[in-house]
């Protein structure tokens, strides 16, 4: 029999098909073009990624082992933290009508402060089944002063006191007495996040795990009966430990999770902080995550007009999960719980989760009916555990720390050792920042667009498909009357905006059909004479490529759109610069394939981000004769750089394998490097390595041209 409740549904009530949070942005079309890639990318992955291919109950049981695995990495708990003494201290006792709140802290990581209140029976004769309550975005600050996100539920844990149970509520660090940061790309800027593979969904995670360990500890708790539950962002936090921790015997999430196909087109992560998601790492679809509960006791709860988490993407969740427990032969132990109601804490859904709880932790008659709700008795103020906050806080700043960045091994003194390193970096390369690339690499086509010749030069305009749906444009210049073949070298410059201005300036007055510019752009005289001296006295030819969302295939809207763009890119199990650095490498590979260029010494020129896209694409592609980088960030971590233009683009899980400075060194081992920085220290790393390895020559290090 299948388990569903569905408690105030109203019947023919409208089912919410998409997010009202999607900003409004103008019908443009690069816009349109990033709009139908976002779709592609989401379907493939809803595709491949959920758990529709799971075929049996041992293939499941197989692999849910390794999505486990793949879970706590992709939450950066790949290693876990070490489980140092939890500390914990009670600071306070309060008594109700059969029920007593104990105020508490403990530290998950050193430095990192849980506050709780723990709700138990006024007399406890036997072990009870425990609810570990994890909390949704509840602000409650009095005077300036926060009580924690804990106060804003205290009815919950009221309820199960008095109902039998031992109740453990924890602060998030985000709305937590020590308030920490859950907003970083969302609305801070720090997408090095990103680059850190960090997440706070990892850190509630681990507060999660921290907290079970506590519970054990107390004699009140049955540890063979804990379930889980919380609403919102409390509800992905659920998902959290109980697709991690086995301990979780029954688990009502509600509100805290949706499908891809919700969360990308629909655009409902508008409305979610960064606690809301994994790094994306193996390009899940969110069911894959959900289905790690089986064969567990599992109620998925949501209203019917939740905007944030729409009761379509949640319903097909329900239903390719389902088929897993079927399987297990488990189908009595997944349900799903609809409530009427908008994006709030409705009494049917607490009633059902309470139910939940009482059939699978009491084993108690399923037809028994729950009268009582859940009512607001406590006063935040009565509920803190602080009166002082503790100097040696971390919860402030543990972004910075909580995922470690790996350290630089010492330069590498001989050949075998460099091939085992740079090997290892390659590697995960591929399979933890590049991953989102696509899998099949199709041969390149060129489609040549035309050709023109104005004072002697000559520019050929050649399209090319980087990535469906994105055709991209090559543009190749040299003197006229010169073949390709009987060029001495060709040099790809990967343009940024800036640069695209620039060509565009030097270019479009002459090659206007060929160059698709805004209308207005300025002519830059100058630059054209200078370009023109050059392949006068030269056989080079110079091309050029924007990748994506530059110039012909830039999207436009307000910082909030485009930041909103980026996070789509991370829920994909990518960053937008990772996706560049895919298009130049299918840059190269066109210019390649232009006849007559196979085998011509091919250099690469790019500048600021650019240039570090352009190095990590240089790794994956042979033969590239030079590089010249201009304005080289120095790093992906934006915890360290005084300077936000040192901060490199965010690249999916970098930092916890290298940084630039090792990227260089691999770079400068294939291709002549030439570094325009003023930061030359910065480059230290990979000057060791080539001259230990007697590559010296490899590597140089310039001043940046200063402008006229």
């Amino acid at each position: 029999m299948r388990t569903l409740l569905f408690l105030g549904l109203i019947v023919g009530s409208p089912l919410l098909a998409a997010s009202p949070y999607p900003a409004k942005t103008p019908d443009t079309p690069g816009n349109k073009l990033l709009d139908r890639y976002f779709a592609e990318q989401t379907r493939e992955i809803a595709a491949d990624n959920g758990v529709s291919h799971i075929q049996s109950a041992d293939e499941w049981r197989k692999l849910a082992p390794e999505y486990r695995r793949q879970l706590f990495d992709m939450l950066g708990l790949d290693p876990l933290p070490e489980k140092t003494p939890l500390k914990a201290t009670k600071t306070g006792e309060l008594k109700g009508e059969g029920f007593v709140v104990e105020k508490l802290h403990f530290q998950s990581v050193p430095g990192l402060y849980v506050t709780a209140n723990l709700y138990r029976p006024e007399k406890v004769d036997k072990p009870l089944p425990t609810i570990l309550y994890v909390c949704g975005h509840a602000n409650v600050v009095k005077d300036g002063v926060s009580m924690g996100n804990k106060t804003g539920y205290e009815h919950h844990g009221t309820w199960f006191a008095r109902h039998g149970y031992v109740c453990l509520i924890i602060d998030t660090v985000q709305l937590g007495e020590i308030r920490g940061e859950h907003h970083g790309t969302f609305s801070k800027g720090r997408f090095w996040w990103w680059s850190r593979g960090y997440t706070p969904a990892g850190l509630e995670a681990w507060s999660c795990i921290r907290a079970l360990d506590y519970l054990e500890t107390r004699p009140e708790v049955d540890k063979e009966r804990f379930g889980v539950t919380g609403r919102s962002g409390g509800g992905a936090y659920s998902w959290w430990i109980t697709a991690l921790d086995d301990r979780i015997k029954a688990s009502a999430p509600t509100a805290g999770v949706t499908d891809m196909q919700n969360q990308v087109i629909d655009g409902c992560v508008e409305g979610h902080c960064d606690c809301m998601f994994f790094q994306n790492t193996q390009r899940w679809d969110f069911e894959r995550m959900v289905a790690l509960a089986a064969p567990r006791p599992l109620l998925i709860c949501n209203t019917d007009k939740d905007s944030i988490f729409p009761i379509d993407g949640v319903f097909r969740i329900y239903q390719n999960v389902r088929r897993i427990y079927d399987l297990l032969g488990q189908e009595a132990h997944i349900g799903l719980q609809v409530a009427e109601g908008p994006h709030k804490d409705v009494q049917p859904l607490n009633m059902g989760a309470f139910h939940w709880f009482e059939r699978f932790l009491k084993k108690a008659d399923p037809m028994q009916v729950i009268h009582e709700g859940a009512a607001k008795s406590q006063e935040p103020a009565t509920l803190r555990v602080f009166t002082e906050l503790p100097k040696d806080e971390r919860n402030t700043t543990i972004d910075e720390t909580f995922v470690p960045v790996a350290k630089a091994p010492p330069p590498a003194t001989n050949e075998a050792d460099w091939k085992k390193q740079s090997g290892e970096w390659m590697q995960a390369l591929k399979e933890k920042v590049f991953k989102g690339w696509p899998q099949d690499i199709a041969s390149v086509h060129p489609q040549k667009q035309g050709s023109a010749e104005q004072d002697g030069i000559r520019m050929s305009a050649y399209d090319f498909e980087s990535q469906s749906p994105y055709r991209l444009r090559l543009y190749l210049v040299h003197r006229d009357g010169i073949r390709p073949e009987d060029l001495d070298l060709v040099a790809l410059n990967v343009l940024d905006e800036e640069g695209w201005d620039d060509f565009c300036a030097t270019y479009h007055s002459r090659f206007g059909k060929l160059v698709e510019v805004f209308p207005g752009a300025p002519d830059d005289e100058e630059a054209f004479g200078q370009e023109k001296k050059m392949f006068t006295n030269f056989k080079w030819g110079m091309a050029y490529v924007c990748p994506r969302g530059i110039g012909p295939t830039a999207w436009t809207g307000s910082e909030k759109a485009q930041t909103q763009r980026l996070r789509r890119f991370y829920l994909l199990g990518q960053t937008l610069d990772g996706m560049r650095v895919w298009d130049i490498r299918r840059a190269i590979q066109t210019l390649r394939a232009v006849g007559g260029l196979q085998e011509t010494p091919l250099w690469l020129q790019a500048h600021r981000g650019m240039a570090a896209d352009t190095l990590y694409a240089s790794l994956f592609e042979e033969n590239i004769t030079r590089l010249d980088l201009h304005d080289l960030p120095v790093t992906h971590n934006g915890s360290i750089a005084g300077d936000p233009e040192a901060v490199a683009p965010a690249l999916l899980n970098v930092l916890r394998h290298l940084d630039l400075p090792q990227a260089a060194a691999m770079a400068a081992m294939r291709s002549r490097l030439v570094i325009y920085s003023e930061n030359k220290e910065a480059w230290d790393y990979a000057e060791s390595v080539t001259k230990n390895l007697n590559k010296e020559k490899q590597l140089q290090i310039r001043e940046p041209a200063k402008p006229e």
